[in-house]
């Protein structure tokens, strides 16, 4: 669902970019204000793991399209909506600057569209009322599934909205919207299966690691005993986000993402103009064998790097006061 400059005009993109902008301000303060001792650490493998997955092109049986995972509900569910909101803004922004996954103008559309609407819009209004303070498999199944719709399916419609009133494509609204909806809900009830799988997973070893459950679960020695250790949990996702990059190039699909798709079911081609690499993107369109590996360490250094400085200015903040 990465938009392209082509779609969308400078006016938008400065509103999007502003709002994003203003967002990425209000997580970070949010951010620094957690306690949980394992938020770092957590918000690094995570990031890992969803730009590995992402990679990963999956076909739309029946429709000639493919779609990716967003990841926001996943975050979301762990690490809480601001932290999820922070970390998958990290990956989005290292995919446009080194990859050139997405345009540099249409940032913060982007941001808006995948970090927003799943993290700060399906996972309060959608996730939370039906998984609510448990762990109870078939309630985090269900919401997983219809959270990830609910999030592609606003992201879709945002992305319709913006090129409408961006005004630079022939792309007729109504036209553009019955095809962005229903493959979006496809690739969204594909994203909430796998995104329940993980979730469930997580809730049967280690339920404290869920970021809605109930304090009972939380910090308790009884749960220390009974549950597998958060380290080999993350030394899993790990693994798994090692594997995906590693291998997205023999697993990926090449059929064209939901919006391609959608743009080329109207004017004949995946894309209306010619995508412009921005000067940082040093590997263009994921070209190397490695590109997973290497994305994966970046969006770990950047959020690492992003949460020491908020700790630490919130640590000399406090000092000062005293």
């Amino acid at each position: 669902m990465h938009m392209a400059d082509a779609l969308i005009s400078t006016p938008v993109a400065l509103v999007a970019g502003v709002g994003a902008a203003s967002l990425l301000v209000v997580a970070s303060r949010k951010v620094s204000k957690i306690k949980r001792a394992d938020i770092l650490p957590l918000m690094g493998v995570m990031g890992a793991f969803v730009f590995a997955a992402q990679m990963i092109n999956f076909s739309i049986p029946g429709t000639g399209s493919s779609g990716h995972i967003i990841g926001g509900i996943l975050l979301a569910a762990l690490l809480g909506p601001w932290a999820a909101f922070l970390t998958l803004a990290s990956v989005i922004i290292i995919q446009c600057l080194i990859f050139a996954d997405g345009g540099l103008m249409a940032l913060g559309c982007n941001l808006i569209n995948m970090g927003v609407m799943t993290t700060m819009v399906a996972y309060p209004l959608i996730y939370r009322p039906i998984a609510k303070a448990t762990i109870i498999r078939w309630r985090i199944m269900l919401a997983s599934v219809l959270a990830c719709i609910v999030g592609l399916e606003a992201g879709a419609l945002a992305v319709t909205l913006e090129t409408e009133l961006s005004g630079v494509t022939q792309l007729p609204y109504v036209t553009f919207l019955s095809f962005m909806l229903p493959i979006h809900l496809l690739i969204g009830l594909c994203e909430g299966v796998a995104t329940g799988l993980v979730l469930c997973f997580i809730a049967s070893y280690r339920p404290a690691m869920l970021a809605s459950v109930n304090t009972e679960y939380k910090d308790t020695e009884q749960e220390d005993k009974k549950s597998k250790s958060a380290k080999w949990i993350l030394a899993i996702l790990s693994a798994v986000a090692l594997i995906f990059a590693v291998s997205f190039s023999w697993l990926a699909s090449s059929d064209p993402d939901g919006l391609e798709w959608s743009i080329e079911k109207i004017t004949g081609n995946a894309e209306l103009a010619p995508a412009v690499a921005p000067p940082t993107a040093i590997i263009p369109d994921y070209d190397s064998t490695f590109s997973g590996v290497i994305g994966g360490l970046i969006v770990v250094a950047l959020i690492w790097g992003i949460c020491i400085i908020l700790f630490r200015s919130k640590k000399s903040a406090r000092s000062n006061r005293n």
